[in-house]
């Protein structure tokens, strides 16, 4: 079956971390086109102020989603909402309140104390969820919230770099779902997966053969399977569309 690859082009990574990581609209825009080229169905960014600092700002959002919407029209995009992200913590609210331009959805970490409070901003205002797991407390706190079948789809992201530890935090995360009714067989929202550099690829090996949609991108893994150095997003995206056609 052929699942969802979204493509997670800079996040928090600026270009001293990548020369390829795109930070100002156009960039994004430009990296979203040949990320779409390669097999992206949809998009994940961190949009950032002039001066490179990652920000919700209502300006910062619109010229972000509006170049990337000029570039790949109908492919949906989101945003992250991390506590970090300026202007930070519970100003967050606020911010997201005052979007002029809407994405399709926002990743939400469950593992930030106002989770519940953004969640309402952004259902309020039509905008979906994409729900961030990294831990069985996650998990169990998602599977609480009344929205929690509701939303656009669930995020497992392993953040372990050992390997086998990595694979652990993923198997129970998965588990843990499919015991509650949410997995690949059910109707209920997708499940997407990634892990971190250095469990990237293991981790995608094992959500493909889970059947989960995958995420793939310069915020999450800098090299290749192979070990080489990513040239850019559509090089990983295009790597990991070639592995599923194996």
């Amino acid at each position: 079956m052929t699942r969802l690859i979204q493509a997670a082009l800079n996040g928090a990574r600026t270009p001293a971390d990548h020369p390829a990581i795109p930070v100002r609209a156009e960039a994004l825009a430009l990296d979203a086109a040949a990320a779409v080229e390669a097999g992206a169905g949809a998009l994940h960014v961190h949009p950032r102020r002039a001066d490179g600092r990652e920000s919700l700002d209502a300006d910062t959002i619109a010229r972000a989603l509006r170049a990337i919407r000029d570039a790949v029209p109908g492919v949906p995009v989101g945003v992250s909402t991390g506590l970090w992200i300026a202007p930070g913590g519970e100003a967050r609210h606020a911010a997201i309140a005052e979007w002029t331009e809407i994405p399709d959805y926002v990743s939400l970490n469950l593992s930030e104390p106002d989770a519940p409070q953004i969640a309402e901003i952004v259902r309020a205002r039509g905008i979906g969820i994409e729900a961030g797991l990294w831990s069985r407390a996650d998990l169990e706190r998602f599977l609480a919230m009344p929205w929690a079948g509701a939303v656009t789809r669930i995020l497992i992201e392993v953040n372990e770099q050992d390997v086998r530890e990595a694979q652990a935090v993923f198997d129970d995360l998965s588990a843990g779902l499919a015991a509650r009714g949410f997995g690949p067989a059910t109707r209920g929202p997708p499940i997407l997966s990634h892990g971190l550099n250095a469990a990237f690829w293991p981790i995608a090996e094992r959500a493909r053969a889970a059947g989960h949609d995958l995420r793939v991108g310069l915020e999450d893994v800098l090299h290749l399977p192979d070990g080489r150095v990513a040239p850019d997003n559509a090089a990983l995206v295009r790597a990991l569309a070639g592995a599923g056609a194996d």
